[in-house]
């Protein structure tokens, strides 16, 4: 008897989710697989990092997520010379009141979009890393929590190299998902002509009549339905047995580590969550493997020489490993 009511949960939450989609598509052209890991990650309480050239929605999609989620948004540009301080807050004495005040910093918010994350010197980098992994921050000695949900998302620009700071292994493997956002399609950028042409490519008209579908009470029961839908044995063999292949993979220097498996079952269980089960089957590791592979393999040198990409190697895993 316990099960029906869930299921009715879980239900409404991918109807929920669907009429996300469906509205941002509205205005976004394209991107409908970044959206989904987008409200994943967020269901998911794991963070993105995306890899693209300027121009493709990115932050579109962020503030957009925001919108409708009931979520507060904070951006930071990326630059060389940003602080920690800029990042997480600072504590600033108050003449008046012969104190010190606490000023926040961007970190405070319930969406984070973090622009250019390779242009951020090393301290600050880390700063940010520690804060979302942590979901807390250290100011002056005083640790506050961040809001509940949060939910960051990083872009760097693989194309500009002067200037940046490259982000560790350990710092990519902090984030739950990785993908690369690409130009649009021919048919696609007609679209977009289009709607520049009809005057429908307007943000400040689209937000104005974004009507929230969800709040951080939602989110959060959507976070706990999250963590109770199902995933049988022979998943969790076939989770284990993509992660250590990637390890043995001839063409691997590194495979994933423990936090792609932690990654693998939370998101196939928002994975399957969207699309109204209350178990998850192999198609919906399939279906995430790639942004949860991608940035946590290194290459031989002799395979990058050859061409291969980490997605490349990630194909050859999914089509090697049998499904139990």
């Amino acid at each position: 008897m316990a099960t029906e009511p869930f299921e009715k949960t879980i239900t409404g939450i991918s109807s929920t989710s669907q009429k996300i989609m469906e509205k941002l598509a509205e205005f976004i052209v394209g991107n409908r697989h970044l959206i989904e890991l987008v409200l994943i990650a967020l269901f998911s309480e794991g963070h993105i990092l995306i890899e693209g050239v300027p121009g493709t929605a990115k932050t579109t999609i962020a503030k957009s997520v925001a919108c409708i989620t009931g979520s507060s948004f904070n951006r930071v540009q990326g630059a060389i010379d940003l602080q920690p301080a800029d990042i997480i807050g600072v504590r600033i004495y108050d003449m008046a009141k012969r104190d010190f005040t606490l000023r926040k910093g961007p970190i405070f918010a319930n969406i984070l979009l973090v622009d250019e994350i390779n242009r951020i010197n090393p301290k600050s980098q880390s700063a940010f890393i520690e804060a979302m992994s942590e979901r807390q921050a250290t100011i002056d000695g005083i640790t506050l929590g961040l809001p509940h949900p949060f939910f960051a998302m990083a872009t760097q620009n693989p194309y500009e190299f002067e200037g940046t700071f490259p982000l560790i292994e350990a710092q990519r493997d902090r984030f739950m998902f990785s993908l690369t956002s690409t130009h649009l399609g021919a048919s696609e950028e007609l679209e977009i002509v289009r709607k520049v042409d009809g005057g429908t490519l307007n943000w400040d008209t689209f937000s104005a009549n974004l009507a929230p579908l969800l709040n951080s009470e939602s989110i959060s029961a959507c976070i706990e339905a999250v963590n109770r839908v199902h995933v049988e044995e022979p998943v969790l063999h076939y989770i284990r047995n993509l992660v250590m292949a990637s390890r043995e993979h001839a063409d691997v220097d590194l495979g994933a580590s423990s936090r792609a498996s932690i990654a693998l079952v939370r998101g196939g269980k928002g994975m399957a969550m969207l699309h109204g089960r209350t178990y998850v089957v192999p198609d919906d590791i399939k279906g995430i493997a790639g942004a949860v592979f991608r940035h946590r393999l290194i290459l031989t040198s002799e395979a990058e020489i050859e061409g291969l990409t980490p997605e490349d190697v990630v194909q050859g895993i999914l089509e090697s490993v049998e499904v139990l």
